[in-house]
């Protein structure tokens, strides 16, 4: 256990961050094999910022990433949808989350 109480999980031979997330994979793969969904993802990064350097191009500050659990196409719609597993809504992950919004007009949407 880590100090938000989840548990790691290993199903199919991939590694889950918590039983929610493991849960939720197994529920998007169906949808995926149903038809209703394409282009599913695992753990998808997403570059908020970019790395920020100085005049003689040194990086002095990294490039801020949003990793979403789960990237997929919403057949029905068309439109990406990224989803993020949350037990705990965490200042980073808000942040992010915000910045996500903001930055990418992309709202992740929490289950």
């Amino acid at each position: 256990m880590n100090k938000y109480g989840n548990k790691k999980i290993v199903l199919d031979g991939q590694k889950f961050d918590s039983k929610r997330e493991a849960q939720r994979w197994q529920e998007l793969k169906l949808m995926e094999r149903a038809g209703l969904i394409t282009d599913l993802c695992r753990q998808f990064p997403i570059k908020l910022l970019p790395a920020q350097r100085d005049e003689k191009g040194k990086v002095i500050e990294r490039p801020v990433r949003y990793i979403a659990d789960f990237v997929y196409t919403d057949k029905s719609t068309g439109r990406t949808i990224v989803e993020d597993a949350k037990g705990v809504r965490t200042k980073e992950y808000i942040l992010k989350r915000k910045m996500a919004l903001y930055f990418l007009g992309l709202r992740i949407k929490e289950v």
